[in-house]
């Protein structure tokens, strides 16, 4: 994704103006620590890139693009304490290295901090980011509920999981690529269309992420493989095992995941073999693609220039054939 370097350069350098030591130090160095923990920064990159793509300077968009980026790592910071995660991205926790009061306010912080960059606009560009962001923001709170109550729910639908993973992760996408459309002051239809061309995207991408995750290559994943699997968790693959699968394959998942004594190594080989044989793992990278193709319908209803939809479907091709 060569074509993509010039944002990631842009972006790391405005980012590291922001990450300055202030006072009280014990508040910010929470804050430009995760926010200095790398990631793939595909959020802001789409920010930039969607407003150069509607005819605007893409400079014009770094702090929707910085708000969008402080918002997702607030929401990590939070999830590792839900989740009593140890590691983020290869590094300790911010609750972790420092305290769980620290996380929870340096998180609080960041809210309001990604809140504040809109300040940087006129009122007009002002009222319409901080609308969607307030959206978005609610429903990706909305998604992570969905998603503690999964763990505790034997009857989840597919309808119900595409839910979860549309709240907690698509919507941030689309809105992403929005706010980059609202700075362009590109027209209403427009926005509404890069917004859907993004939360299709944030789905498949989603989807992929659980097929990696169970399917991916340990040098390549950059996590541990079958770490759902490990986990119980009800992801895309093990719901549509319980959909497709026989009687026989249905009981054995249930049992094969309820049982602690099968060590890890086992429990993934096992699963695993259940989603091939029936047929999730096929119908799994299918809705990758259909919701893929979906994304590009969306993008020949866009008035751009053929070129500029061209680098957008391939942004996304690139992003569905990952295997990482």
């Amino acid at each position: 994704m060569e074509y993509i370097e010039k944002y990631q350069l842009a972006f790391t350098s405005y980012l590291e103006k922001f990450t300055v030591n202030k006072e009280p130090r014990t508040l910010y160095e929470p804050i430009n620590y995760i926010l200095q923990l790398g990631g793939k920064r595909l959020r802001p990159v789409l920010t930039l890139m969607t407003s150069e793509i509607f005819g605007s300077d893409y400079n014009k968009a770094l702090d929707a693009a910085l708000s969008v980026e402080v918002f997702h790592n607030f929401s990590l910071i939070h999830d590792d304490i839900m989740d009593d995660a140890p590691l983020r991205r290869g590094q300790q926790t911010v609750h972790e290295k420092w305290d769980l009061n620290t996380g929870i306010l340096s998180g609080d912080a960041m809210l309001i901090l990604a809140y504040k960059l809109f300040e940087n606009y006129n009122s007009e560009t002002f009222r319409a980011l901080a609308k969607l962001f307030s959206k978005t923001a609610l429903e990706v709170c909305e998604g992570q509920q969905y998603d503690i109550d999964f763990e505790t729910q034997n009857n989840v639908t597919i309808s119900e999981y595409l839910k979860m993973i549309e709240y907690k992760t698509a919507v941030l996408v689309g809105a992403a690529m929005k706010m980059g459309a609202i700075v362009a002051k590109a027209s209403d239809k427009d926005q509404e269309s890069i917004y859907d061309f993004g939360r299709y995207l944030g789905i498949a991408f989603q989807l992929q992420d659980d097929y990696l995750d169970a399917f991916g290559k340990p040098e390549t994943f950059g996590k541990q493989v079958g770490g759902d699997i490990i986990e119980n968790k009800k992801t895309y693959l093990y719901l549509k095992t319980m959909e497709l699968g026989s009687i026989k394959e249905q009981e054995e998942l249930i049992h094969v995941t309820a049982d602690e004594k099968i060590s890890s190594e086992e429990k993934v080989k096992r699963v695993k073999a259940l989603y091939v044989n029936s047929g999730a793992e096929k119908a799994t990278l299918n809705a990758v693609t259909d919701y893929t193709k979906k994304a590009f319908t969306v993008l020949e209803t866009l008035h751009i220039d053929q070129s500029k939809k061209e680098l957008l479907k391939r942004f996304g091709n690139e992003l569905m054939t990952r295997t990482i």
